[in-house]
């Protein structure tokens, strides 16, 4: 098995530090992912809503339908691990109402807004009869601020934030995802989606 020396005088395997962080490491892994596939989701969302591919253009509402649900199931993940999180030890209360949790309060906090707001915005596709399709377009503009927001949580709250390669990473998806938001907020007012 695999050594490794985490501080001077300390030995321990990488087994042993997967199995203890392994509830950490799934949180940690499930926020990464959730926020490529929402960016990936407002990106096809944008591009199905804009000038970009208009009628003519492929239809992505499947594509984006499987993203943003794909993305839910990740932030469920997300919150779901750290449960199970020996370092943090939060209770359901921590990871589900907001300023419950002594953790990161502010950043935290957005998470979990952004969180129950990205189920509630996705969700809403599915009750549009019921809401009316105008009113239901007039929500779902929102899913793009919620976006925004969770980003500043990945930014303020991820472990990985300082990292070059999170920054990479993420950014090679987020900066060309920005740029379709500009372009749509610049759009006419009688484009819509």
């Amino acid at each position: 098995m695999l050594r490794l020396s985490v501080l001077p005088g300390t030995d321990r395997t990488v087994g042993g530090m997967a199995e203890e962080h392994l509830f950490w490491i799934t949180s940690r892994a499930a926020g990464i992912l959730a926020l490529l596939l929402s960016t990936a989701a407002v990106s096809v969302g944008l591009l199905m809503g804009g000038r970009i591919v208009r009628r003519r253009g492929p239809d992505l509402r499947a594509t984006h339908e499987a993203l943003a649900l794909a993305t839910m199931a990740a932030i469920a993940v997300h919150a779901g691990a750290l449960l199970f999180d020996s370092f943090l030890s939060p209770s359901v209360a921590d990871i589900t109402i907001p300023f419950v949790s002594a953790y990161n309060r502010l950043f935290t906090t957005l998470g979990i807004v952004c969180g129950w707001a990205t189920l509630l915005l996705g969700l809403s596709y599915y009750w549009r009869a019921r809401i009316g399709v105008a009113r239901w377009r007039r929500i779902h503009r929102f899913t793009a601020l919620v976006w925004l927001l969770s980003i500043v949580h990945a930014l303020g709250e991820g472990t990985d934030a300082g990292e070059a390669w999170f920054l990479l990473g993420v950014g090679a998806l987020v900066v060309p995802a920005l740029g379709l938001l500009a372009l749509r907020m610049t759009e006419p007012k009688g484009v819509t989606t």
